[in-house]
């Protein structure tokens, strides 16, 4: 590798880890920020037509991708459900959920005791019928009987079929259940003298909205259990456009809906943190995703988006003055692996919903080790500190074989300067002798990547993990007061000083400093420099937790290395019986005794 492949390697590592953080960021809005509505007057031509619901605004062609955002109707009788865990807000327009407020968790930081409601801005309540007039979110249903632990509403649609809705909430450590899931069963009955079928029905699962105004909706998507495999649909797969649009891969315009096909097990909706997830009693007939136009963060110009799905139900036909039942539980809350991966209520991969990703084993794992570190450590920061150290001492045998194998490799390094001189026009005998003398000395060449190829996992699976676990949202540890954001103390000339980063990236220095490097391309170790300013930058706006594991890392690796480095070690030339001398070998290159042919 030359001095010219080097700068050119070099620069395209920063431009793809630039266009990673900086692409979506500055990117121009699918469309316009959305104009201030004026309310009209009666008398306007914008005035709603006789029969149009007061909560739906008129929309132009352009809003045919969006769900719109309605206003809650201002006689809506509202009747809630709640315990220790969650407080659930049944509205009598739709029959159905208007929103859920998570009691353990805080809206905001600055507002400690607020909690965090899901599906406070939407384009239905949660589980009310979607596109079904009649029975969708603009019918108001009676209120039949509310109690501490049920609702049960009732309408009559077409004054044929009576729809009865039953939601019931389970008390905390009830067998089976969750406390933070809302059993519901709608009971379908014709009063008709005639056989009757019912179109296919879609209930709402509420709408994902973004957790903080930098967010760019990389964390908003819906999932799905389809008969076993579970795929999931971002946010940014319904807006259009991207950078294989130009060359006829995917679509450039805005797509206003993505349908998934049946049998679905379960369908969810899910920002970076929370989630609701539908499990039908029955396997649904698919899973309709949608986006949703939002009211813009107070400091920024460009509309926000959030994302909405509902779960298609098949309703069988109905015998004359017959009934049937559809029905399923309906979670609403964190994304917590270790309760969504209780077998004894969820029962059908809902854990999954957490999108670990390739590295899920490490992901499961790390979780799963860090929150029972968690339970008898005072908080998350040292829960990190602690499961980074533990997995060090696990690996510490093999880490140490590998640092004292890049150690041998270094002092090999005058004998192959000497065999890449002396075979540097024939490839083939180099490479032949090069492997004679690692076998003689018993030195693995690549020995000294192990530590890097163990490390990659764990910090991927590491990495994946903090992009949805809930548990770290708002935990502070020394100076930082969210592990799951940025640790930024100030801002500079717009520039956000984050310190755990730069701890990370100093250690990583050292620590290349302190390493044994076996390669003597001059070009390649210049290269090798550049790696931790360029890492550095690429983590430098991830969650603090992610710059704490890695820096706690780094600095058992330095004490590993300096105890590693003052460690006698037995010389190579030694090691695997005759070989050439260190002192012939230092500083020189082997001279060259093959017998010159004669000439004839």
């Amino acid at each position: 590798m030359d001095k010219k492949n080097t700068i050119i390697g070099v620069f395209l590592l920063l431009a793809a880890f630039g266009s990673l953080y900086l692409g979506q960021r500055l990117s121009p809005s699918t469309r316009p920020a959305a104009p201030e509505l004026i309310q009209p007057t009666s008398g306007s031509p914008l005035a709603p037509k006789q029969g149009m619901p007061s909560d739906v605004r008129p929309t132009s062609p352009s809003d045919a991708a969006f769900a719109a955002v309605v206003k809650e109707n201002a006689d809506a009788q509202i009747t809630t459900l709640a315990n220790e865990f969650i407080e659930a807000r049944f509205t009598d327009f739709g029959g159905a959920v208007r929103d859920v407020a998570l009691k353990k968790y805080d809206a905001e930081k600055t507002h400690p005791g607020v909690p965090y409601i899901f599906n406070q801005q939407h384009a239905d309540p949660a589980l009310a019928f979607v596109d079904f007039p009649g029975l969708d979110r603009h019918t108001r249903y009676q209120l039949v009987s509310s109690s501490a632990s049920e609702v049960v509403y009732r309408a009559v649609f077409e004054n044929r079929i009576e729809v009865t809705r039953r939601y019931s909430l389970s008390a905390p450590g009830a067998k089976g259940s969750d406390p933070y899931q809302i059993r519901h069963e709608i009971t379908f009955r014709n009063l008709s003298e005639q056989t009757t079928a019912l179109p296919r029905a879609a209930i709402s699962l509420g709408v994902a909205t973004p957790l903080k105004s930098d967010e760019i909706g990389q964390f908003l998507t819906t999932g799905h259990n389809v008969n076993g495999e579970i795929d999931f649909t971002a946010q940014a797969k319904l807006e259009g456009g991207g950078f294989l649009s130009f060359f006829g891969i995917g679509s450039r315009t805005p797509l206003p809906s993505i349908e998934t096909g049946g049998p679905l097990i379960w369908g969810a909706v899910s920002n970076q943190f929370f989630t609701s997830i539908l499990t039908p009693d029955q396997p649904g007939g698919g899973l309709v995703t949608r986006r949703i136009e939002l009211p813009g963060f107070p400091s920024k110009y460009q509309p926000a988006y959030g994302i909405t799905g509902a779960v298609r139900l098949d309703v069988p036909a109905l015998a004359p003055h017959g009934e049937a039942k559809v029905g399923g539980s309906f979670y609403v809350g964190p994304k917590e692996y270790r309760r969504l991966a209780d077998s004894d209520v969820f029962k059908h991969d809902e854990a999954k919903v957490m999108h670990f990703g390739f590295f899920k084993f490490f992901s499961q794992l790390l979780l799963t080790l860090m929150t029972w570190v968690h339970s008898w450590a005072p908080n998350w920061g040292v829960a990190i500190i602690i499961t980074t150290l533990l997995l060090k001492i696990v690996f510490l045998p093999l880490t140490l074989a590998a640092s004292k194998s890049a150690k041998r490799m270094q002092k090999l390094q005058p004998e192959m300067t000497a065999l890449r001189e002396k075979y540097k026009d024939n490839p083939q005998k180099l490479q032949a002798e090069t492997m004679t003398i690692f076998k003689k000395h018993k030195v693995n060449p690549v020995g000294g990547c192990l530590p890097i190829l163990v490390t990659i996992p764990f910090f991927m699976g590491f990495f994946s993990m903090l992009q949805s676990t809930a548990e770290l949202r708002f935990a502070e540890f020394l100076w930082a007061k969210d592990l799951s954001a940025s640790d930024t103390v100030a801002v500079i000339f717009g520039l956000p000083i984050n310190i755990m980063p730069i701890l990370m990236g100093a250690t990583m220095i050292y620590q290349m400093r302190l390493v044994p490097q076996p390669t003597v391309d001059n070009a390649q170790a210049k290269m090798f420099k550049f790696m931790p300013i360029i890492f550095t930058l690429f983590c430098y706006t991830f969650s603090c937790a992610l710059s704490l594991y890695s820096t706690i890392n780094g600095l058992f690796t330095i004490v590993q290395q300096l105890v590693i480095n003052r460690m006698k070690d037995e010389d190579v030339t030694s090691a695997g019986g005759s070989a050439v001398s260190t002192a012939s070998t230092l500083g020189k290159a082997m001279k060259n005794v093959t017998p010159h042919k004669k000439k004839k």
